[in-house]
């Protein structure tokens, strides 16, 4: 887990890929989304469409986390699920693994 801005709130990280971080936070707020990282660039991306809610992406690791928060939907909204609950999330593979 890692500790963001030395607070004691953790953000674990369910996926890496391409250097792109997927971090989702324990109890957060509606809608579900997840926070993604790249070369100093941060932004949050809802589940259920893989669209940049806030914060910004290149053009070229924005289209890729949109691609793989489609075809990982299921898997995030479990992880949603999880981290509303306070549980464990799971890791999820990364783009770079998909077929």
């Amino acid at each position: 887990m890692i500790a963001i801005g030395g607070s004691k709130t953790l953000m674990p990280v369910v996926s890496l890929f391409f250097g792109i971080v997927i971090r989702m936070y324990f109890d957060d707020h509606p809608p579900p989304h997840f926070h993604a990282a790249y070369q100093g660039f941060e932004a949050f991306v809802r589940i259920e469409d893989g669209e940049i809610t806030q914060g910004s992406l290149p053009r070229k690791a924005a289209r890729i986390v949109r691609q793989w928060a489609l075809d990982h939907h299921d898997e995030l909204m479990a992880n949603w699920q999880r981290g509303i609950a306070l549980e464990p999330l799971e890791m999820i593979a990364g783009a770079d693994l998909d077929d």
